[in-house]
């Protein structure tokens, strides 16, 4: 996750930028923010590497275990716009507090999960967690633009989305040597009864360990957030009108964009799901479980580098036409990789995350151009866009169900095609409107 949760909220994703005192210096607090970005971005990307654990261990379809994002990205549907509004009302710092309190209480979940085998109390545990990381990402954007100077707000969110690629980059490399990389010689498909739930209460135990190393951290965290939780000068507000964002939707341009957030999300999303399963496939590269996961940092690290590169090009380019030309190159990207075997077929699936790199600053960019001071309206509103992580995923895991992995590419590849036609649409720049800056 990796879908690219950094660059959700680049404003305020609820009304009064003006409630915290702007230009704080505070670099500690800025380090801590850094480290947020590090660690949500980090965590979300587990997924991928969890999902063809548990799809053995469950005996499931792709389908079924796409429930793993389901669950996950679900979060940010119910639980964007609370978030907003309990920001609103205790404050930043008081925020991310709560947020992280969530996210700990999200990571001990795993272990009655693990105690009691069963699927379902998995995917519960990973909604609790992506609660708490909704939370906290409502916080992180918008606080470190105020923890400075604001003429130089926009390169900190960009230095602090490159902590959140760093996480994506370097969680999955270690998770896939502590969770795939001690597999049983036996499978749960030949197995029934007492002994089946032994084999995957044992077979879970490093999941567990690894989000309880996890949980440990973010309980030292919150107490150093909540120590510090006075901080900043805030006034909180009153959040009865946050759902008033919501009519922003009618504005074609915006509503547009929210659409193809929700599109490229569930895509990226469900690319990164599929790598394990995709390259251990004989006629792609043929590799073991904890190989293949090894090589999930290369489809986010692409984006890693790919950031960098974007911000240099879309200052000579028309963002829209970059989009439309990036997206394009993954439609490509996915038909060579569909097509073809051994690896270019693999490789061609990994290169998808360096142009995947602009996509959502991009998107949000161009969605929310032109609306003013309602643009802080606008970033809440698609931070709950990105359901698409929810609901892309299991469509194309139950498409590979029934035809094959290649074949299921073409799920994402539709959902690019329209983010092409929206990069065409949104071209050329649009002038703030004075209707929706009231």
């Amino acid at each position: 996750m990796h879908v690219d949760i950094a660059d959700t909220s680049s404003t305020d994703p609820f009304p009064g930028d003006d409630d915290v005192t702007q230009g704080v210096y505070a670099p500690d607090l800025r380090l801590f923010v850094f480290a947020l970005f590090f660690v949500f971005g980090g965590i979300t990307s587990l997924n991928d590497v969890i999902i063809p654990k548990l799809k053995e261990l469950f005996t499931l379809s792709y389908g079924q275990v796409m429930l793993v994002q389901s669950a996950f990205f679900a979060a940010y549907f119910f639980m964007s716009i609370p978030s907003a509004a309990l920001v609103r009302r205790f404050g930043y710092m008081r925020g991310a507090a709560f947020g992280l309190t969530t996210m700990t209480a999200g990571c001990l979940l795993f272990v009655p999960a693990s105690s009691s085998a069963m699927f379902g109390v998995f995917l519960t545990a990973l909604f609790v967690l992506a609660s708490g990381i909704t939370l906290v990402q409502v916080v992180a954007n918008p606080l470190i633009s105020l923890l400075g100077p604001p003429a130089t707000a926009h390169s900190r969110l960009t230095f602090a989305q490159a902590f959140n690629s760093l996480g994506t980059t370097v969680f999955p490399y270690v998770g896939s040597i502590l969770i795939l990389g001690s597999l049983a010689t036996v499978s749960a498909g030949t197995l029934s009864g007492a002994a089946l739930a032994a084999y995957r209460t044992a077979e879970t135990h490093m999941v567990v360990r690894t989000y309880l190393g996890l949980a440990v951290a973010l309980m030292v965290v919150a107490a150093v957030v909540w120590s510090r939780r006075n901080r900043l000068t805030q006034r909180t507000t009153d959040a009865s009108n946050i759902l008033h964002a919501f009519d922003l939707l009618k504005q074609p341009r915006f509503g547009l964009g929210a659409l193809c957030i929700f599109l490229y999300v569930g895509a990226e999303v469900a690319i990164g799901s599929l790598i394990v399963n995709y390259l251990m496939q004989a006629n792609v590269l043929g590799l073991s479980q904890e190989a293949a996961g090894k090589h999930i940092p290369l489809y986010w690290g692409g984006a890693l580098v790919g950031r960098f590169i974007g911000a240099w090009v879309l200052r000579l380019l028309s963002p829209g036409k970059v989009l439309a030309f990036a997206a394009t190159a993954v439609i490509t990207l996915l038909a060579i990789s569909a097509n073809s075997h051994g690896a270019v077929s693999g490789w061609a699936l990994l290169a998808i995350g360096l142009f995947n790199s602009i996509m959502f600053p991009t998107i949000f960019s161009l969605a929310c151009e032109g609306l003013g001071k309602r643009a802080a309206e606008g970033s809440g509103v698609i931070c709950v866009a990105i359901v698409g992580g929810a609901v892309i995923p299991p469509l194309t895991g139950t498409v590979a169900d029934l035809t094959t992995l290649s074949f299921a590419l073409l799920v994402p590849a539709v959902c690019y095609v329209v983010i092409v036609a929206y990069g065409v649409y949104a071209r050329r720049p649009r002038a703030a409107s004075a209707t929706l800056a009231h």
